[in-house]
C-alpha cells in the first residue's frame, strides 16, 4: 500500500498573516449562523483548510499549533500518510455494504486488533459502532443481558455523550443534560476520587467511600455495571488517586457485577500507555473505545470477555453504520502508525515536556491550583490566588488569548476552570515549546 497522497502540506510552523478570525473565516461564520442549529457550538471562530502534524491552517492562511486534536481525535494527527492512503484505498474497493448484511475483512481485522490490545490475556471479543455515546450504551446493554441486573453506576464529573441514556450517565448539566430530560433510569452516581479536592484521601479510602454508597443506595444484587472513565475527560482529566480503580474492579469481580472501562477520550496511546487502565494494572471485562481510534472516521468499539459478549442474541449489537469499511480500514492504519512510530513512547516523551513546563510555570502562578494528566493528555486547574476556589474566568480568558496567538487550547471540567491539552503525537518538541511559551504568556497577561 503505497503512502503517497495529495493532499496540501501544511507548513510546519505558526503563523498568522490576519487577525483570527480572518475575513474568509468570518465570512464562513456568517454562513454558519444563519444554515447550522445555535445549539452546535465552536470554540474557535475559525475554518480549517487543511491539518498535518501538530498544526491546522485555517481559510485565511493562519497556521496554528494544535494541542486539541479534535478533541483526542487526530492523536497520530490530522492527516496521517498510512490513513490518508488506506481510506483512499478503500474508497476505491467500496465504501458500504453493511456488515451485518454481507461483511468484509477490515471489520474482523480490526476486531482481531482490539482483542490482542486491550488489557488482559483472557478470550475476547469485539463489537463495532459509530459513536463513543453509542458503545457506552452497548457495554450497558450487554453488561445488563449478561447480568440479568439493571442498575448502572457511574460518577461525579463524568462524562459519557449525549445520548438519552448517556445525558443520565454524564455528571454535568449545562451544557449537556440542561433542558433534555427526563433521563433513562435506574442510574446511579458514586463518588470519585478527585486528589486535587479530596483532602489527600488515598485510592483505597476513596474507593471504599465509593462502595459504601454502592452497597447503601443500590446494592450489588441489582447492579449489572459499574461504568468509569480510568482518567476523566470533560469533567476535569482528573486521576483517580493510585489504587481507586484497581478496589472498584476487585469490588465488582467479586460481586458479579461488570466493569466497564470508558476509554473514550483515554485511550490509544494518548496517556503513554495504549489504554489508560494499564497505569493501575486494572483488567476491565468491558472497555469502550472511540475517538483516537480511527484517526477522524467515526468508528467506536465495545471489547470485552468472550462469555459476556457472546451473552447477547444473534441480531441483539449492530447497526446501520457500525464498522463502516473505510473507518475500519483507517483503524488498521492508525494502529500500525502508533505501533510503527512509537507513538506510545512519544506521549511519554510529550508528558515529561509539557508537566515540566506547567509545574514550573505554577511554582510563581498560586493561581495554578494543579497539574495533572498522563501522557498527551494534560491539564491545569485554574483557581483564584492563593486559594482552591475554581476561576472559570481565568480559564476562558487564557484560552482566548492562546487562541488569538495561534494555539487551540481547549477548556474542561464540571466548573469550567480546567485547560486541558491533547496535542497529537505527532507534534515536535519546538511546537509544543512554542504553543506553551503562548500559553504562559496568556496566563501572564490574563486578570491584567
Amino acid at each position: 500500500m503505497t503512502t503517497e497522497t495529495s493532499a496540501p502540506a501544511v507548513r510546519q510552523a505558526r503563523r498568522l498573516v490576519t487577525p483570527i478570525p480572518g475575513p474568509k473565516s468570518v465570512e464562513l461564520m456568517a454562513r454558519k449562523t444563519s444554515a447550522v442549529a445555535s445549539g452546535v457550538g465552536t470554540t474557535m471562530p475559525v475554518f480549517t483548510a487543511h491539518a498535518g502534524g501538530g498544526l491546522l491552517e485555517d481559510v485565511d492562511g493562519n497556521i496554528l499549533i494544535d494541542l486539541g486534536s479534535g478533541i483526542a481525535v487526530t492523536t497520530v494527527g490530522a492527516a496521517e500518510p498510512r490513513v490518508v492512503a488506506a481510506v483512499q484505498e478503500q474508497v476505491a474497493a467500496f465504501t458500504h455494504t453493511c456488515f451485518m448484511v454481507t461483511p468484509y475483512e477490515g471489520y474482523v481485522a480490526v476486531a482481531e486488533h482490539l482483542n490482542r490490545l486491550t488489557p488482559g490475556d483472557h478470550e475476547k471479543r469485539t463489537a463495532l459502532f459509530n459513536s463513543g455515546a453509542e458503545a457506552v450504551e452497548n457495554a450497558v446493554k450487554i453488561a445488563r443481558h449478561h447480568t440479568g441486573k439493571d442498575a448502572v453506576v457511574v460518577f461525579d464529573h463524568a462524562y459519557h455523550g449525549r445520548t438519552n441514556l448517556t445525558m443520565a450517565m454524564t455528571a454535568k448539566s449545562m451544557p449537556y443534560k440542561h433542558g433534555f430530560g427526563p433521563f433513562a433510569s435506574e442510574v446511579y452516581r458514586a463518588p470519585l476520587s478527585y486528589p486535587y479536592r479530596d483532602g489527600g484521601l488515598d485510592g483505597a479510602t476513596a474507593a471504599a467511600r465509593a462502595i459504601d454508597v454502592i452497597e447503601k443506595q443500590v446494592g450489588a444484587d441489582n447492579l449489572a455495571a459499574v461504568v468509569i472513565e480510568p482518567i476523566q475527560g470533560e469533567g476535569g482529566f482528573i486521576v483517580p488517586a493510585a489504587g481507586f480503580l484497581s478496589a472498584l474492579a476487585e469490588w465488582c469481580t467479586a460481586n458479579g457485577v461488570v466493569f466497564v472501562a470508558d476509554e473514550v477520550q483515554s485511550g490509544f496511546a494518548r496517556t503513554g500507555a495504549m489504554f489508560a487502565c494499564e497505569h493501575d494494572g486494572v483488567v476491565p471485562d468491558l472497555i469502550v473505545t472511540a475517538k483516537g481510534i480511527a484517526g477522524g472516521l467515526p468508528l467506536s468499539a465495545v471489547t470485552g470477555r468472550a462469555e459476556m459478549m457472546d451473552a447477547v442474541h444473534v441480531g441483539g449489537l449492530g447497526g446501520t453504520y457500525g464498522g463502516n469499511p473505510i473507518a475500519c480500514a483507517a483503524a488498521l492504519a492508525v494502529i500500525e502508525t502508533i505501533e510503527a512510530d512509537g507513538l506510545v513512547e512519544r506521549a511519554r516523551q510529550i508528558e515529561e515536556l509539557v508537566v515540566g513546563r506547567l509545574r514550573a510555570i505554577g511554582e510563581r502562578d498560586s493561581r495554578i491550583g494543579d497539574v495533572r494528566g498522563r501522557g498527551a493528555m494534560l491539564a491545569v486547574e485554574l483557581v483564584e490566588a492563593g486559594t482552591d476556589t475554581p476561576d472559570p474566568v481565568l480559564a476562558k480568558e487564557i484560552a482566548t488569548r492562546s487562541h488569538a496567538e495561534g494555539v487551540i487550547v481547549l477548556t474542561c471540567g464540571t466548573y469550567g476552570n480546567v485547560l486541558r491539552f491533547l496535542p497529537p503525537l505527532s507534534i515536535t518538541d519546538e511546537q509544543l515549546n512554542e504553543a506553551f511559551d503562548v500559553v504562559e504568556a496568556a496566563l501572564a497577561a490574563a486578570g491584567q
